[in-house]
């Protein structure tokens, strides 16, 4: 087993013991009244079909599956927030085959040490991947695969100060291990050539980070999770992660959201990748 997951499997046996002596400290408070669970699933679908249909047109099939999950333990010494989310979809316009719209795989667990009321220390560990092939479309050799399940992989464990002046707003400004895990598309680990290329890269540096869950009103809520992390060897490789959503809730299982994403990391791609979807689906809180 490598140091880098060793490192993440250590971290969330931290967290683990953690949970457990917060759990021993609170006497007089059962342990599962400390901690609260959210899991929500999503269903996106659009289809269109036509039949000697003279103004013309394409035959359309589209979904989307998204899962969003959190469980929080909040005891009188430490906070240990978990999250969980899941995406994916797929689209068929006309005779072409299915291709992938949407893919998310992000896991996080964050450990926090309640010292004061505004700043307190915390151990921090994210996952992200996905869960199937992508490809670049009508290249000139046709469609090419550039990546596939746990291939990428990021790791990210990080150690720092976590400010909150509000409920609704948690910043982290930290030391960070950021680690990209491949297989067969190196690139995203590798440097560009002439270098060799490499299946594991690693990279010490420091990370600044914020998770924004805000309720504009009764039916409104934005949320917003942004990463910045700057690495010791090379500080210019700048590298950003931004996803935003506004969703509005139509009914009791219809919300409208909007998504924005935004990623930036020059050593893979100079320009700064964007991302944005809006959609009318139904969402159902299964806890």
């Amino acid at each position: 087993m490598s140091k880098p997951i060793s490192f993440a499997f250590l971290l969330l046996l931290i967290c683990s013991s953690a949970f457990s002596q917060g759990a021993d400290s609170t006497k007089s408070t059962p342990a599962d009244t400390l901690w609260k669970h959210s899991l929500v699933a999503g269903l996106n679908l659009t289809q269109v079909s036509y039949t000697d249909w003279v103004a013309g047109g394409q035959n359309a099939l589209a979904y989307t599956v998204v899962i969003n999950g959190r469980s929080i333990y909040n005891g009188p010494t430490y906070n240990w927030d978990n999250i969980y989310n899941f995406a994916f979809g797929q689209t068929r316009l006309g005779d072409q085959g299915l291709r992938k719209t949407d893919d998310k795989i992000d896991l996080g667990t964050t450990l926090t040490y309640k010292v004061g009321s505004l700043f307190n220390p915390y151990a921090n560990a994210t996952l992200k991947s996905q869960f199937s092939t992508g490809y670049l479309y009508a290249t000139p050799t046709g469609d090419s695969a550039v990546s596939k399940f746990f291939d990428p992989a990021f790791v990210t464990q990080s150690v720092g100060v976590g400010y909150q002046p509000i409920a609704e707003v948690k910043l982290r400004l930290g030391a960070a291990l950021r680690e990209i895990f491949t297989s067969q598309y190196t690139f995203y680990a590798s440097d560009p050539p002439p270098a060799a290329p490499q299946s594991t890269r690693v990279d010490g540096g420091t990370e600044f980070d914020w998770d924004i869950a805000w309720n504009l009103d009764e039916h409104l809520l934005f949320s917003s999770s942004f990463q910045y992390f700057s690495p010791f060897k090379d500080p210019g490789q700048i590298v950003v992660r931004g996803d935003n959503t506004l969703s509005a809730k139509v009914s009791k299982y219809v919300v409208v959201s909007l998504n924005v994403q935004l990623i930036s990391e020059p050593r893979i791609l100079p320009q700064t990748q964007y991302k944005e979807s809006l959609a009318l689906g139904l969402n159902y809180s299964i806890f």
